[in-house]
């Protein structure tokens, strides 16, 4: 078996909380009068809080301080994490939990490489809290992807080298960090076309076919 580790990102490949993100940030967007859609929020993905909140502010008709900046990042987190308390274990689906244990069984050691702050939270939430052998979060980490940072860090905890970890990624932002960090990457959901993947998978449950 090449691989002796994967290290997942977490939202659109364990789970799912983009109609958190949009929801959030859509209501700090009207409150500030700017304009805001799903099509844009397509941008947000795989980056982190403070990128996307650049990316929004710059429809904005006027700028803003850094201190207003960080008050607005905080306030769509507090909205974030008020929407996130719906989520339980039934947001995991069947497919996702039985690979996560198949991979479990075949040894390999497994970690969660994301940029989001509520990685811990969220893993609470649907029932993987003790699950993984290690977390890299945006809790301990300076560079957001595509800065292969959180992956190099995941890959250190796990007491692994990035050649004998498989990176499983949904954005282009993930990929391009799984690649400069010297990883294989197996890309699905919107990334799943993107040819810098070594793997492209239609669902979970195909990344079996990665090992």
């Amino acid at each position: 078996m090449k691989y002796q580790g994967i290290i997942f990102d977490l939202d659109g490949v364990i789970c799912s909380t983009d109609e958190y993100h949009y929801q959030a940030w859509k209501t700090l967007a009207d409150q500030l009068g700017i304009p805001f859609d799903r099509e844009r929020n397509n941008l947000l993905r795989g980056v982190s809080r403070m990128e996307s909140l650049k990316i929004i502010l710059e429809k904005s008709e006027r700028t803003y301080s850094e201190q207003e900046k960080q008050a607005f990042a905080e306030q769509k987190n507090a909205l974030y994490r008020t929407l996130l308390r719906q989520m339980s274990p039934a947001d995991l689906s069947d497919e996702v939990r039985e690979t996560l244990q198949f991979f479990r069984d075949c040894g390999l050691r497994l970690a969660v490489g994301s940029s989001s702050k509520n990685t811990p939270f969220i893993l609470e939430r649907i029932g993987l809290g003790d699950f993984f052998d290690a977390v890299a979060d945006g809790n301990c980490i300076t560079h957001s992807k595509p800065h292969p940072e959180v992956f190099l860090k995941a890959a250190e905890m796990l007491g692994l080298p990035p050649e004998r970890c498989l990176v499983v990624e949904d954005a282009h932002a993930g990929v391009e960090a799984a690649v400069a960090g010297g990883f294989d990457c197996a890309s699905m959901g919107d990334a799943k076309d993107d040819a810098r993947a070594k793997w492209h998978v239609n669902r979970f449950s195909g990344l079996r076919g990665c090992l």
